[in-house]
């Protein structure tokens, strides 16, 4: 197959076969040429193949044909494209980049491949029914495959790999927050500009698979909060997470969900894994991350939660963080060369 000039030129290639397409059949069976031909926009509006080919499992002939075609596609045509086109292309890893307006929430979805999900800036929050995750600019969330998620974009440019079942057998079955380092963030722009269908045996196949042992060597970062799946204690913790306040006390707590203080703290305990100060303290870490990379100041968020000092706040953050929250103010992330 010919390499395309552009995926324009591809597209009215596929145009104007599945119109002379829709013509012949309509004259086979005596149907309106015109309608045949609508039908035929439909399905080019999808990628030029229609549902059942695009649903069809890896080995169907019809989503293989259009996993070749796709591979001819420009890099930057394949930007802000949805893994949906591409999950059937025969290759361990896809590399994908997309933009996001700012405050844009991707609602709950699931891959059938995994997915590690970086952001090159912005901050991204990460929700699935049992826990919510902040990722701060330039680090990374990893979301097994079939894992439910919603994604909330805040200024945010991705770089997203889709990896095989099989081939991330090292990884988590839980999402997780995690360090990117300086070698896995050039890997990961790189890619992006890879061929879908990369040559396993040449460079690019080499740089996918030290992709994937530098994303099983990579930090994890305590930056989710577990939640309660009880709805009373749901929704205190979400109450929480909306005004995250260090003074809240046990004892109000136990009162609301009319228990005692023993039975509330073991329950919390239960629920989230965590103490309920050392969930009030990850929340407001967690809660902050995304003001800091939004330039607010430390003093301002310090007061907001609670604290009577940036000070007393700094430490807090350093303890849990293992960095002071300058660290993750904006502009102390950006690096040379980044996009």
């Amino acid at each position: 197959m010919a390499a395309w000039a552009s995926a324009t030129e591809l597209q009215q290639v596929i145009e104007q076969r599945h119109h002379h397409e829709a013509a012949a059949k309509a004259e086979q069976h005596g149907a309106d040429p015109g309608e045949a031909a609508a039908e035929k926009e439909q399905e080019i509006e999808h990628g030029g193949f229609p549902e059942r080919e695009r649903k069809a499992s890896l080995g169907v002939p019809g989503l293989a044909r259009f996993a070749r075609l796709a591979n001819t596609i420009p890099v930057s045509a394949r930007r802000n494209a949805s893994i949906e086109q591409y999950d059937a292309t025969p290759r361990a890893v896809v590399a994908m980049g997309t933009d996001y307006p700012d405050g844009y929430l991707l609602p709950r979805h699931r891959h059938r491949r995994a997915q590690l999900l970086y952001g090159a800036s912005g901050v991204m929050q990460v929700r699935t029914g049992d826990a919510g995750w902040v990722v701060p600019p330039q680090r990374a969330v990893w979301i097994p495959p079939g894992v439910e998620h919603e994604v909330r974009m805040l200024g945010v440019s991705t770089r997203s790999l889709y990896i095989e079942p099989g081939s991330a057998m090292a990884m988590p079955a839980h999402c997780q927050v995690l360090a990117v380092s300086p070698l896995l963030r050039q890997l990961l722009l790189a890619a992006v500009d890879m061929p879908l269908e990369y040559d396993t045996e040449g460079r690019d196949g080499a740089l996918a698979t030290l992709l994937l042992h530098e994303l099983a060597a990579a930090e994890t970062l305590p930056l989710h909060v577990p939640l309660p799946p009880e709805p009373r204690w749901l929704a205190l913790c979400e109450a929480f997470l909306v005004e995250p306040d260090i003074r809240a006390s046990a004892e109000r707590w136990a009162g609301l969900l009319h228990t005692s203080l023993r039975s509330f703290n073991r329950t919390f305990r239960r629920y989230t894994g965590l103490s309920f100060g050392a969930w009030k303290q990850r929340a407001c870490v967690v809660q902050a991350l995304a003001r800091l990379a939004g330039g607010e100041t430390v003093t301002a968020i310090a007061l907001d939660c609670g604290y009577q000092s940036p000070a007393a706040f700094s430490t807090m953050f350093r303890r849990v963080l293992g960095q002071p929250p300058s660290a993750f103010q904006a502009g102390a992330l950006r690096s040379p060369g980044g996009p």
